[in-house]
Parts: C-alpha cells; structure tokens; sequence
C-alpha cells in the first residue's frame, strides 16, 4: 500500500482541516450498478456522478488509521489535482468535486462508505488499502466504476473496473532480491529475512521473494506480523539467529523504523531493503534516522519526490504552495499521479462522446502507454498483467524533500518477465 506518516494530529483536527481542503459534493443520486445513461446539452452520454455542470469523484481513504498520513498525502494531492483542472475549464467542460469518506482501514466501514459513496460518483480515483479493495471486488465490478488502488497486491489483477497503477508488491521483491544480489554481496546459500504484514500485501510480497530467493539460489527466513505491532524485538531476535545476511520488510513506516533501529542497536547491521509503503520522510526525523540512511533502501514503482524529472519539480512546487505546512511525500506523488491518469481517461472518453461509467472504464483500458511525467508511462490495456514492470531504487536522505533520493533508474529487474510467465 505504496504507498505513510505525518505529523502527529487528532482525528478531529485533521477532520477539521480535511474539511476545508476538500470540495464536498452535492445534488442528486443514481442508482449504482446500472449505466442508466443520459444525453446532456453537449450530446454527451452522462450516466452516475455527471451532470451538466459537475463531474463527481470518490475517495475511500484512510485519515485515521495506520496508514492516515498516506491517506491526508493523497487526498491532498488529489485535490490540487481538482483545483488545478477546474482552474484550466474543468473535464469536457465540466467542474471536478471530490468526495472523500474515511475507512480508518476498517473493511466494514469501508463497505458502507462504498454503498453511501458509489450511487453519486464516476470514479474512485483512491481507494487505499488491499484488503477493502478485495472486500468491493463485486460490487466495484458491478458498478462498473473505475477504481485506482492505493494498494499493489497482484491479487486485484484481473478485474476491468480496478486498475493496480505500476508495480505489484511480487515484483517489487523480485527487484529487492536483484538488488541485493548485485550490490550488497549476497551470495547462494544466504538466508535473507522477510517480514510482512498478514493478509494480501504482505503475502504477495512474500510470493515474490520466495520466488526470487529461490532463482538465486537464498533462502527466505519469513516472519509474519500485524499491522498493530510496532515493536519488532522478537522478530530481529530471530532473524539475528537465523543468521540471515539481507532482510526484506513488507509492512507501515513504524515497522520499518521498529525493525532498522532495533537491528542496529542488536549488532544485526545488514542491508534492509522495503517497499514503498514501508518508509515516510517523518522517519528521519526519528532516532532511527541514523540506522535507516546506513541501513534501509527502498523499492519503488515511482521515482523520488527529490527526483529532477521536470514533472515531478513542478508538482512538488505547487504542493508546496499550496499545502505549506504538509511535507512532501510519495503518498503526494502517488496520489497526483492517479488523479492525472485518470483525468486523461475521462477526456478521452468525453471524446468519445461518453461519461457513462462503462464507457470510462473502455477508455482507460485503450491507454497503452499512459505518460503523466511522473514516472513510468503505463499500459492498461491487459487487466491480467501490472501497468508497468519496472522499479526505482531509492535511499533515505534526511536533506531531501520527501527524505528520499535515488539510487537507481527505473529498471526491469532479471526474473519479471519470467515470472510472470510462471504465473500465468
């Protein structure tokens, strides 16, 4: 889940200042699941979430939960994205709101967000967490209702409606291993950590390590944790003596800085290497700062925010002018990317003479090569495959903004495309 921690705030005071951000939308429902499509004045087709004056958009997020500083990044991100469109004429001529509701990464109060949110929007260009997703497969496939996961499990592959934007947690550990092997002196026979999150993220990271551990010739030490653990002395404990040379880690930046510091202060000082969800700038400012920029490396399917991509430097200009007070993060970049993707997919559709939600989800499956500048351009044209194949490494550096640099270019790591293959 990217895909993490801000600043300390109550759930009120974040509600209060979410609330000011944030343009709640109004007017009248539709039934989900049906396109129940209209000709506009324009002589576009409008179908849930369009009228004549407004398109509206969802969030299913989380603001309160353990993955909350993710959650204000995105829907921050995303409405600049919003502002910045309506500002230049809005989407076919329309004004773009967006309607937020906070899940605190409980499923259960996701699925009754998503039967309060889904009657009156378009498109749910948020929706974080892989296991609410997996919760409104059905529903969302239904509803024909565009949807982009703050969450990379490949198990939300398949579906026409929910777009998984770059990596999937299997091969960002695919290029963790690679990684490993060929700059930290990994040889065959070492054992290398992996500890994850119970349940779709940290299953499928571990899916992909098992794989490529075993082309290279390492074998993993697994340690399954939950979300709510945040000290993390047994696990190293066991991993100290397991001996392992590497340790892989698929969980929230508490994890991370939990399992890096106290690795450090046990004489356990070997590469560890996360995912994108796994690390949040707030962490350097933390006593675990030391051992993470000696310790830690990041898989990313996105560049760093610090990155000189003439995209990237202008996002994080205008969201530093806009939200002052709020760090710049990949949540940021995340969110910012999936909002633009998906204004392109509903101009193209608009194009095509229809808003009608089926209609936007065709659209987006005929983007081949979907290129924001933000990263990795993008091919959505295979529900069964990734959008892209190819990561980022990148390094904790407390001078940076986002405290992230990066270490290598985006890359396809030896082993994907097979893989996949086996997969398949």
């Amino acid at each position: 889940m990217n895909r993490t921690h801000h600043r300390h705030r109550t759930p009120a005071v974040l509600a209060a200042a979410l609330a000011a951000l944030l343009v709640t939308a109004t007017g009248c429902s539709s039934k989900a699941g049906g396109s129940g499509g209209s000709e506009a004045a324009d002589g576009v087709r409008t179908g849930p979430g369009v009228t004549a004056k407004t398109l509206r958009l969802g969030a299913l997020t989380d603001l309160t939960g353990p993955y909350a500083t993710l959650g204000k990044s995105i829907v921050q991100a995303q409405q600049m994205w919003a502002d910045e469109t309506n500002a230049a004429g809005g989407v076919c001529g329309r004004k773009v709101e967006i309607v937020v509701k906070d899940h605190g990464y409980d499923v259960q109060k996701a699925v009754t967000a998503y039967a309060d949110l889904a009657p009156d929007v378009v498109a749910l260009p948020q929706v974080i967490g892989s296991p609410v997703v997996a919760a409104l497969l059905d529903d969302i496939e239904r509803d024909h209702l565009l949807t982009f996961p703050q969450a990379w499990a490949a198990s939300l592959l398949g579906h026409d409606s929910v777009q998984v934007i770059g990596t999937t947690y299997d091969l960002d550990m695919i290029a963790a291993v690679d990684f490993l092997t060929r700059t930290k002196g990994l040889a065959k026979g070492d054992a290398v950590g992996h500890v994850y999150f119970e349940g779709d993220y940290g299953a499928n990271a571990l899916q992909g390590s098992t794989w490529a551990a075993k082309r290279a010739g390492l074998k993993i030490v697994p340690q399954k944790i939950k979300a709510t653990d945040t000290d993390l002395t047994a696990q190293v404990s066991a991993l100290r003596k397991a001996g392992v040379k590497a340790v892989l880690i698929s969980a929230g930046p508490a994890q991370t800085a939990s399992l890096v510091g106290v690795a450090a202060s046990r004489g356990l000082r070997v590469p560890v290497v996360s995912s994108a969800p796994g690390f949040a700038p707030q962490l350097m400012k933390t006593p675990a700062a030391p051992a993470l920029a000696a310790m830690l490396d990041v898989v990313s399917a996105a560049p760093a925010v610090s990155s000189d991509l003439p995209g990237v430097k202008a996002m994080v200009a205008a969201y530093g002018k806009k939200y002052p007070d709020s760090p710049v993060d990949s949540g940021v970049l995340s969110g910012y990317n999936a909002a633009r993707l998906l204004g392109a997919d509903l101009k193209k559709a608009c194009a095509a003479g229809s808003l009608a939600r089926e209609d936007v989800v065709k659209a987006h499956r005929s983007q081949k090569s979907a290129d924001t500048g933000l990263g990795s351009p993008q091919d959505f044209s295979d529900v069964s495959r990734p959008a892209a194949l190819s990561s980022y490494v990148l390094k904790p550096d407390a001078t940076a903004v986002g405290g992230l640099v990066g270490v290598e270019d985006t890359h396809r790591a030896p082993g994907v495309t097979e893989y996949l293959a086996d997969r398949s």
